[in-house]
């Protein structure tokens, strides 16, 4: 059974252009985005209110296309797009995006890289795109400069983008090398460079951005992504939107334009194409944080009257945890929050409703693979624990473990996808592109049901990763589902579930639990554990249990995008089986 968006959901209202880089398509109205004049300035610093309008950001690009073209002897229609590859290792800036456009203007691939990277990290991204130039900011000059020099690109082709001087601890730039302000004024005093020369069919062939996705083992991967693609998945995403937010204006609840945070790494793919891409495209305006600190996130969203937050789990657990603080904060401007990246439990969901029960609760769905979003809850149709609906164009499948395809509701098997969002494949690695991208179709890894909700529309429960999840004496558990249920114990501040092996059973869950601050020192920490075990025995079947054992930490390991790293717990534990020696 092939799955496809509801009959609600409106047709894509033209096909993503495939002749014209993403530049193009999101500084040009005839592509229909917001008129550049009636849009919000669409990128504000958070800390310091610096920000440029959308005329001033589309003459930026320009000027800074110029720039580059001198610099780094860039042309627009010289050389291919691997000739024409630039890191960008930073924090969230306002020029972030300009410098992208800027790069596709040439015909060139951003590669954006995770602030988090260590050295090792960053050196395997710049070496496996073959960088020719890095883009970094002050707080990570030093870390960019050493992996630049293993990496070969000279000194003279890093440059640094814009961070507030409160974030940098007040250190200045150093004069050595030009930044992103200094060469937009260079490029003022350029000539026009030329209008590219693209074949039909260019931009649904030619990489744009160069992402990699970590999966759950060895070094992250290349990810290919189409102008095309990004195209597409805003077309997808302003599409799904658009009767919700008509709704709203044509009865006066609504504004034309909104404001959202952009506190997300810019890097990872869910920020940088649904915050970063789809919104300044609808004419809205982002509210830019380097990073999550909870107080500065709720003064930023009490001053710039921020009326969508898109979060990650990670942190609405903070923020329900954390009501007394919240609750200091004037935070009536927010209509709803949006989640991704990772799951959000239902018993979360209905706890942050439960503090603020105007706002709307929704979760979408996607992969780098997808570029980006291809599941998102409607704002009139929400359901919680479910990623949503299919937005327009996507098309779904449910394979068995012997890859036939589930027929039915409320049946489990493996996520497939196709859209015109959908990748080109990996970057010099065939075997994965293969595995992944099957004739039009990708294999997502992730196990899923479609049911019907109450409103008579297909929904799509994600329960877990395949790979990760724990087999009890034939049944399946998933740490998703166990880890949204921890964290409802009021001595639960975080938590992630692993299997632990087992004779009789094979495998047993296993919780790691971060304890609350509401914790006393006096507390016993083995009555603690027991009555956390009870919390689970009390609610779920026994297969699912806590039989593995309960152990405190410190911190759960987690991505930037909150994903839980249970890789890490699962070497932990490995590795303290094997120094206490096999059992007698």
């Amino acid at each position: 059974m092939v799955f496809t968006a509801p009959a609600w959901v409106p047709q894509l209202p033209f096909d993503p252009p495939d002749s014209i880089p993403i530049s193009e398509f999101m500084l040009n109205e005839k592509y229909g985005r917001h008129p550049l004049g009636r849009s919000k300035p669409p990128f504000t610093c958070g800390l310091t209110g610096a920000e440029y309008s959308a005329t001033e950001v589309r003459d930026r690009v320009d000027k800074l296309a110029r720039a580059l073209s001198q610099e780094l002897t860039w042309t627009p229609n010289g050389g291919t797009e691997w000739d024409k590859v630039a890191g960008v290792f930073s924090v969230n800036t306002i020029d972030t995006l300009t410098l992208t456009w800027a790069i596709h203007r040439l015909s060139g691939i951003s590669s954006p890289a995770n602030a988090a990277y260590s050295r090792f990290e960053l050196v395997h991204q710049l070496k496996s795109s073959g960088a020719k130039a890095l883009f970094t900011c002050v707080p990570l000059l030093s870390l960019a400069l050493e992996a630049a020099s293993e990496c070969g690109i000279p000194r003279k082709h890093i440059y640094l983008l814009p961070v507030a001087k409160v974030f940098s601890g007040g250190v200045e730039v150093p004069t050595e090398f030009k930044t992103v302000d200094q060469l937009i004024e260079l490029g003022d005093s350029l000539p026009p460079i030329e209008e590219l020369r693209w074949a039909k069919g260019q931009g649904a062939r030619q990489t744009a951005l160069l992402c990699y996705s970590s999966g759950t083992s060895g070094l992250p991967k290349g990810v290919m992504i189409a102008h095309r693609n990004v195209i597409a998945n805003v077309l997808q995403c302003a599409t799904y939107e658009k009767p919700h937010r008509d709704s709203l204006i044509k009865s006066g609840k609504g504004p034309e334009t909104e404001t959202v945070l952009g506190l997300l790494p810019q890097n990872h793919i869910y920020s940088l194409v649904v915050i970063c891409h789809s919104h300044p495209y609808r004419g809205d305006q982002i509210i830019n944080l380097p990073k999550f600190e909870i107080r500065q996130f709720l003064q930023s969203v009490q001053q710039y009257r921020i009326n969508n937050l898109y979060l990650v789990p990670p942190i609405i657990i903070a923020m329900t945890k954390n009501k007394p603080l919240c609750s200091k904060y004037d935070l009536s401007s927010v209509t709803g929050i949006y989640t991704g990246a990772a799951p959000l439990g239902q018993e979360t969901a209905e706890e942050m409703v439960k503090q603020h029960p105007r706002w709307k609760i929704r979760q979408g769905y996607g992969m780098t693979e997808t570029s980006t979003v291809v599941l998102s809850t409607a704002a009139d149709d929400i359901w919680f624990g479910s990623s949503g609906s299919l937005l327009p164009a996507v098309e779904a499948k449910l394979l068995s473990t012997e890859g036939t395809e589930i027929n039915q509701y409320d049946k489990p098997g493996e996520l497939v996808i196709k859209s015109p969002s959908s990748v080109l494949g990996y970057l010099n690695n065939e075997t994965a592109t293969r595995e992944t991208f099957q004739h039009g179709w990708v294999r997502t890894g992730d196990e899923a049901v479609v049911r019907v909700g109450p409103k008579g529309t297909e929904h799509i429960f994600i329960v877990d990763r395949i790979k990760e999840l724990i087999k009890v004496k034939g049944f399946q558990v998933a740490p998703a589902e166990l880890e949204a249920h921890l964290l409802t114990h009021p001595a639960v501040a975080d938590a992630a579930v692993i299997p632990v092996s087992d004779d009789a059973a094979g495998e047993l869950p296993k919780a790691f639990i971060v304890k609350s601050s509401s914790v006393g020192l006096e507390n016993n920490d083995r009555l603690l554990m027991r009555d956390i075990q009870k919390h689970v025995e009390r609610e779920k079947a026994r297969h699912k249990w806590l039989k593995g054992g309960v152990e405190f930490i410190d911190v759960i390991p987690k991505s930037p995008s909150g994903k839980i790293l249970r890789r890490m717990l699962r070497d932990r534990e490995r590795e303290s089986r094997r120094q206490k020696g096999p059992k007698l």
